[in-house]
């Protein structure tokens, strides 16, 4: 009897021979019967395409667009529900209660308290969580069980989407570890280096909150919970993915038993268009007893469905996305000032950071800004090696194969093609896609969004030791650690 490979080591397969295929093309004069890559997938150049498994995509009468991804390989079931709401609706006054409102859904609901819930939930063996992250354009509700308890883990989710009670107790326990944990965070370097960044990067706008204040925290009710619930959770602003083992039939009907009675609501949330980039300018978070600075240097991009968003995403893995980026190999590897240096490329409907940073000694403050700001010059001003390049396209595609072992990623995918209005198609041309991109087009996307002239700096750390040595790299702005400035 023949025996076949599972259809996502095939994927994986497929995909790796595209992309060696793809590159070998590029090579200049060299034809592919001439290039060897030893340990590395033979070339077949009759493989031109892969073609990921598609979900079946439905629409219920209210509204709800419903993605079903059949997975047989494990007898587990995941839902995801993107409801297209976040903190970019939060009140200016409330930043925050998208938050709130995502948190507070598993703490009970009309029909079940919270420690319900969570028995119930944890019987079964599964998983049911809420969250709203700052700045994203929707919020998630997942959960996860064996394919049999199916039907007991969609009631639990749409229970806690659709009748939250926000209970005053709960909400009184919710208000005290949240109040403990913002008084944490103004501590973490981390954080006050991203809320400053974010800051000069989106202005007033409400893309630039990253966190709820005290005030807000304190200030909430569970009206005002109830409102936001009422007014943004709705089938027709609404995406639920399956993945996993079921008959896509018998799950139709089964998101129709709980979800067809979800009203729809009139769409009340705005993409925000970022303003005009602001000038160059270095900000220090004076933090006193800091033993080492954080830097972070950022600038807006694209939004997700840009055509420059996959040439900025290899000139990032060139730049920084792991240990073998160009920053960890200089400022770790060969200056020796940091554990580490990375880069990182974010993207949603509207256009989010593409963000440098490390973590260094105080006393290398200066080195440490000279070579990051060198690498980011050396990007706009030099085109990259090709050996240097095509490695970084082969690992990316050598990531993205390896993740559609994954039933949660592969659903994710798709879901995200939805949500940001990618072709149909853009999977399947992916590999091919990363693999055309060449050193111009990673030169050129490198003088568009590496603008020296608008690049924003955020150094936190003791400002009596470093605001001179940052002086030297530009016009140098003040704040403590409670975001205040800090007259000159």
């Amino acid at each position: 009897m023949k025996r076949t490979l599972p259809s996502c080591i095939q994927v994986v397969l497929a995909v790796c021979v595209l992309v060696s295929a793809a590159l070998a093309q590029q090579d200049k004069g060299t034809s592919v019967k001439a290039v060897q890559r030893l340990n590395r997938a033979p070339v077949n150049r009759e493989v031109l395409q892969v073609k990921l498994p598609r979900p079946t995509t439905i629409k219920l009468p209210n509204g709800l667009t419903v993605l079903l991804l059949e997975r047989h390989k494990v007898p587990t079931v995941n839902f995801s529900l993107w409801i297209g709401t976040g903190s970019l609706d939060d009140p200016k006054d409330q930043p925050g209660l998208a938050k709130f409102t995502a948190d507070m859904l598993r703490e009970g609901t009309a029909h079940r308290t919270s420690a319900q819930l969570s028995s119930e939930i944890d019987a079964m063996g599964g998983t049911l969580n809420a969250e709203s992250e700052f700045g994203a354009t929707y919020t998630e509700i997942s959960a996860s069980g064996f394919a049999e308890n199916a039907d007991k883990v969609l009631d639990l989710m749409a229970d806690v989407v659709l009748n939250p009670a926000f209970p005053g107790d709960e909400l009184d326990k919710y208000k005290r570890r949240l109040l403990a944990e913002l008084e944490e965070q103004r501590s973490d370097p981390s954080f006050l280096g991203q809320e400053r960044l974010y800051r000069a990067l989106y202005g007033n706008g409400p893309a630039a909150i990253v966190s709820a204040t005290p005030a807000s925290v304190q200030g909430v009710t569970a009206e005002q919970l109830k409102q936001f619930h009422d007014q943004h959770y709705a089938p027709n602003n609404s995406m639920l993915g399956v993945a996993g083992d079921f008959d896509t039939r018998q799950m139709t009907a089964l998101i129709e038993k709980y979800f067809s009675g979800w009203k729809q609501q009139k769409s009340a949330g705005a993409t925000p268009v970022p303003g005009a980039p602001a000038p160059y300018k270095i900000y220090l978070v004076d933090r006193s007893d800091s033993v080492q600075t954080n830097i972070l240097t950022g600038e807006l991009a694209v939004p997700r469905n840009h055509p420059d968003y996959l040439p900025l995403r290899v000139m990032n893995h060139v730049l920084g996305e792991g240990t073998t980026g160009r920053l960890f190999m200089n400022l770790r590897e060969d200056k020796g000032y940091t554990y580490g240096a990375y880069s990182s490329l974010d993207a949603d409907t509207y256009a989010r950071p593409l963000i440098a940073n490390t973590e260094v000694r105080t006393a290398v403050t200066d080195g440490s800004m000279h070579e990051l700001l060198g690498e980011l010059k050396r990007l706009r001003e030099e085109p990259v090696p090709s050996a240097e390049l095509d490695d970084a396209r082969r690992a990316m595609v050598a990531g993205f194969a390896l993740s559609l072992e994954r039933q949660t990623e592969l659903l994710n995918l798709w879901m995200r093609v939805k949500h940001n209005g990618l072709p149909e198609d853009y999977w399947d041309r992916y590999p091919a896609e990363i693999a055309k991109v060449d050193s111009a087009a990673v030169q050129r996307v490198a003088k568009k969004y590496l603008d020296p002239e608008h690049l924003q700096v955020v150094c936190v750390g003791s400002g009596k030791e470093i605001k001179d040595v940052l002086a030297k790299y530009g016009p140098v702005e003040v704040y403590d650690v409670d975001g205040k400035k800090v007259a000159p």
